[in-house]
């Protein structure tokens, strides 16, 4: 075999273990830090900030069945859920006994732009008896009521904390 022959061997050889490491080393990348979550609407594209939908269901929904959505409308029941730390601060979701789901994936109720949460993360849910329950569903980083960790579905005190990564959310009048 000629020297030129083998010095070209040599160096496709070498081109072909480089190629074999960069593809190693995206692999190992996205395994540790996952896909990237995206602004999702207007504020990707720069336009000003509008309410979140379930913001503008809470604001045109008429007084009187603002107070009467607390489950079975008990005096002292919960009424809303309201964002109280992470990017969506502010951000309410009026309680009509029906299940609201958390995480990143894009059909949640709250939909959280945050590293740490799980795309189907927890589920806050009424019970028979008009209490509201969460429960964590399976999240690598789990669910937090009051600094416990959750392991199964808990019944919420009323303003009593739940914390999903940055973001917390409480139960309120």
């Amino acid at each position: 075999m000629s020297e030129l022959t083998l010095t070209v061997m040599r160096l496709g050889f070498l081109a072909v273990l480089w190629l074999f490491v960069i593809v190693a080393v995206q692999v190992i990348r996205s395994d540790l830090f996952g896909t990237r979550v995206t602004q999702r609407g207007s504020a990707r594209r720069g336009a000003p900030d509008r309410p979140q939908p379930q913001q503008q269901r809470q604001q045109s929904a008429p007084p009187q069945q603002r107070q009467q959505s607390g489950g079975r409308g008990r005096r002292g029941a919960p009424t809303k859920l309201v964002v109280s730390e992470g990017t969506l601060t502010g951000t309410t979701v009026a309680l009509q006994g029906q299940t609201i789901t958390l995480g990143r994936a894009h059909d949640s109720t709250i939909v959280l732009d945050d590293d740490y949460a799980s795309s189907r993360h927890a589920r806050i849910y009424p019970d028979r008896d008009g209490q509201w329950i969460v429960e964590d569903l399976g999240s690598t980083n789990g669910t937090y009521l009051d600094r416990t960790r959750l392991t199964t579905p808990t019944p919420i005190p009323l303003g009593a904390p739940i914390r999903i990564g940055k973001t917390v959310i409480e139960l309120r009048k």
